[in-house]
């Protein structure tokens, strides 16, 4: 096997990595601080689709963890960049928060529940079985379904919540449709990610703590991957899967000295 080129750039997940249930993990205000005294591009990734990345930098910032706003990249905004790619000014119904309605505000689209060319389904803290059945009647009128992410759960202090995904599946068993999941494992999300920093994938690296969703799409975007062992997945799973990471660390503070 070929060996890869030393990493000039670094892309890592934020739940699980960074943070934990609101807390900075030990070691990611170095890895962060290290990142930006070294000059080399990086961005800090999130599925969830609710927050805009200024939300995202403030609640950092109160948490210890200086991220500039260009330097966070979220499945609403590769969702807004890949619309804008397929069809410029175009229409949506939207089922989510400000963090999608923004992006696609910025993106020049008009959001309207009258013959939109795409539904939009994204996270919210409430799904409305009003807004699904709207969803269900535009996209059986020929609406183009698109979903921010796959995930079917999400974390919460008191458990996992029904997420994004599993609101797709429903809407998908009422209209027999797929929805086109833009955000990880979807490479395009990375892709696009590595592009917003001018970076290459065969000179970067992905952090993340989940094998199905970080590893997998740093892998199929040809990055380097590191697997975290602070959030999702365990050590033990690794090997259910048919890939593996590049290497597993214990948490984000092994790798400060990579940087």
């Amino acid at each position: 096997m070929a060996e890869r080129k030393p990493i000039e750039s670094w892309l890592t997940d934020m739940d699980g990595v960074l943070i934990h249930e609101g807390v900075p993990i030990p070691g990611a205000d170095a890895f962060i601080k290290r990142l930006q005294e070294s000059g080399k591009p990086f961005l800090v990734l999130t599925n969830n689709s609710i927050y805009t990345a200024r939300d995202l930098h403030a609640r950092l910032k109160r948490m210890g963890l200086e991220v500039p706003v260009e330097n966070i990249w979220t499945s609403a905004l590769a969702t807004a960049k890949f619309l804008d790619d397929q069809r410029p000014g175009g229409t949506a119904y939207v089922i989510g928060e400000a963090g999608l309605t923004t992006a696609l505000h910025d993106i020049g689209y008009v959001l309207t529940d009258h013959a939109p060319d795409y539904v939009v389904l994204g996270e919210t803290r409430t799904y409305s079985f009003e807004a699904m059945t709207k969803a269900v009647r535009l996209i059986n009128n020929g609406a183009r379904f698109i979903c921010t992410n796959p995930d079917e759960t999400g974390p919460s202090l008191e458990g996992p919540l029904p997420a994004t995904g599993a609101v797709a599946a429903l809407i998908t068993k009422a209209t027999g449709k797929d929805p086109y999941f833009a955000g990880k494992p979807n490479p395009l999300m990375m892709r696009t990610g590595l592009n917003a920093i001018g970076a290459h994938s065969e000179t970067s690296a992905m952090i993340g703590d989940r094998m199905d969703t970080d590893v997998l799409a740093g892998l199929e975007a040809g990055m380097e991957t590191f697997l975290v062992l602070t959030g999702l997945t365990k050590e033990s799973e690794v090997d259910r899967y048919p890939f593996r990471p590049s290497k597993i660390v214990n948490s984000i503070a092994d790798l400060v000295e990579r940087v």
